[in-house]
This record gives C-alpha cells, structure tokens and sequence, in this order.
C-alpha cells in the first residue's frame, strides 16, 4: 500500500511551530518578530507567512501545540496512576506537568500568552487551552469541582514561584509562598 508522502509545507509547519514556542516564549508575544522565528527555524520570513498569515496565527499555533503536550502528559499521568483517590490522581497530574516544565518553556510560553491575551486570538486559544486542561483534569481525577479549582490555582501558583525566581529568595513571605512547590532546577530559556 502506498504511503501518503507529505509536502514541504506539511513537513516544515512541526518545525516552524516548534522554533515558534522556543522563540517566543523567550521573547514574549510583543517582543518577538515573525524574522525572529523564521531565522531560528531557518527558514525566510516569506515562507512562514506563507503558512502562518499573522503573528497571531504563529502564537496561536505555537499555544496550541503546548496545551496538547500538556493534556497528553496530565492523561498519562492519570491513566498511570494506580491512586483511587482523586485528590491523589490530581497529585499524580500535578508531578508529571512539573516535571514537563523543568525546561521552562511551556510555561514561558503560558505566561507570555497570559500576558497577551488581550489580543482576540490569543485570549481565545488560552481560554481553549485552559477549559481542556480543566476539563482532563476533571474527567481523568473524578475530583470534585473544588478540589479541580485548587489544582489549577495551585498550577497558576505554581508558575508565579518560578518565573518570579521566589523559591531562591530567603524571607518568611517567600516561603510562606513556595511552600510545597517543587520543581526541578533547571536554567530558563
């Protein structure tokens, strides 16, 4: 049986989302050109627009693919976990995101679309993002929507510790904060 052989559009669009990601949760949304991810995926700025018609269209892209590795990794964690509470199959989700964020650049990236998410289709495809993370997290834990909050405000928490570099700061409000919160040292993009 023949094999479907795929174009260069369909061959370069992992790519180019995957330099998207990297380059722009460096950057930020406003920080970061259309240039810039094109050079990092080596490839001319014509051709990602050929493929990706706005910035928005890239981010959105680059968010989007960041919210499925997240889903899949929270499933699996789930679907592994022989816990038959759900708080502890919550617990279970919660260690494999933090190990899934040791590179920093998912959670970069969340940040940055946070930060962006008044513009229209950013907003629109963190909402999305969020509501299928909340959605497995439900469905996967059977938690209740209590418990389901808290593991998400903690996730929120979670990102503040680290980005703001709180863990490393010496002072009762710091660890007031950072307590529980553990994540894996690594260097940030």
């Amino acid at each position: 049986m023949p094999t479907k052989s795929l174009s260069t559009s369909e061959r370069r669009i992992p790519a180019i989302v995957d330099a998207a990601r990297d380059t722009f949760a460096v950057g930020g949304y406003a920080g970061t050109t259309v240039a810039d991810v094109a050079k990092a995926a080596g490839i001319s700025s014509a051709y990602v627009f050929k493929l990706f018609p706005t910035k928005q269209d890239l981010f959105v892209a680059a968010l989007d693919r960041s919210f499925v590795e997240i889903v899949e990794t929270l499933t699996r964690a789930a679907d592994a976990s022989s816990a038959t509470k759900p708080d502890d199959v919550l617990d279970a989700m919660a260690a494999a995101y933090a190990g899934l964020i040791a590179d920093r650049t998912l959670l970069l990236l969340q940040v940055h679309a946070q930060s962006s998410a008044g513009v229209t289709e950013v907003g629109a495809a963190l909402r999305r993002g969020l509501e299928k993370v909340t959605t497995t997290a439900s469905q996967k834990s059977k938690a209740d929507d209590d418990a389901v909050q808290r593991f998400l405000a903690f996730g929120q928490l979670c990102h503040l510790v680290v980005t703001a570099g709180i863990g490393d700061v010496d002072a009762d409000w710091a660890r007031l904060i950072a307590r529980g919160i553990r994540h894996p040292d690594t260097a940030t993009p």
